[in-house]
């Protein structure tokens, strides 16, 4: 299995070393050649650079680790060739004010999901991953013992479930389905009661993780409507 990873900044490339770090072939694209070189000649022979449509093509899953508005011009460009792909999305709505503070770029109660899934060609497979964690806890959090980290996904397709589920063991964290599509807004950012915002990423395992999937309906411990997570390892 290959995975394409286009955008190989902070959540790509953290994300790269993990794939290959666990076994997996990665196929990298970004805006200049030069960066994927670099991170595939850094990460050895499973990993390889290549243009954006090459590295699709060549790819059974495709993750679009770039910001969503450039998620929105580029995705048209290559809609032909996501097809039959899985395809991972870890973007969250936000942008920067005039000052410099992060803001929501979607009006309230539309997902970074919702706009990504319906960019994508009849027959591809959309799941909502690897975006609840900044790039350096994403980093510093994988194959944590004596309990891993968990990772949440949404979607409503069970190809693109199983492989997210895949790929976020390769990665070093425990999976945890947060819904279907319509729950992708709960793990984004601001505003998603699942995303792991702050400074210490909120880090949870997989049981703290299952029960605030459940929190909705009164399952699991919350406090100031986001995730407790209080206990941590």
């Amino acid at each position: 299995m290959t995975t394409a990873i286009v955008g190989v900044g902070n959540i790509g490339g953290v994300l790269a070393r993990q794939l290959v770090a666990g076994g997996e072939s990665v196929v990298l694209a970004g805006k200049g050649a030069s960066r994927a070189e670099e991170l595939a000649a850094e990460l050895g022979p499973l990993a390889r650079a290549a243009t954006v449509a090459d590295a699709i093509t060549g790819a059974d899953t495709v993750v679009f680790a770039i910001w969503l508005d450039a998620m929105r011009e580029l995705i048209p460009q290559v809609r032909p060739l996501l097809a039959g792909k899985v395809v991972i999305d870890p973007s969250n709505p936000v942008a920067f004010d005039e000052k410099g503070r992060i803001v929501r770029s979607l009006p309230e109660g539309q997902s970074a999901g919702a706009v990504a899934a319906a960019l994508l060609p009849e027959g591809a497979h959309y799941v909502k991953a690897f975006g609840t964690l900044g790039a350096g806890v994403l980093a510093a959090s994988a194959n944590r013992a004596p309990r891993r980290a968990a990772l949440f996904y949404a979607t409503d397709d069970g190809s693109a479930a199983a492989t997210a589920e895949r790929l976020i063991r390769v990665a070093g964290f425990d999976p945890v389905k947060a819904g279907g599509l319509a729950a992708a807004g709960r793990i984004e950012s601001p505003g998603g009661d699942l995303h792991q915002a702050g400074p210490d990423g909120e880090v949870v395992d997989l049981a703290q993780a299952r029960a605030a999937v459940d929190a909705l309906s009164g399952g699991a411990p919350r406090e100031g409507g986001r995730l407790d997570t209080r206990e941590r390892f």
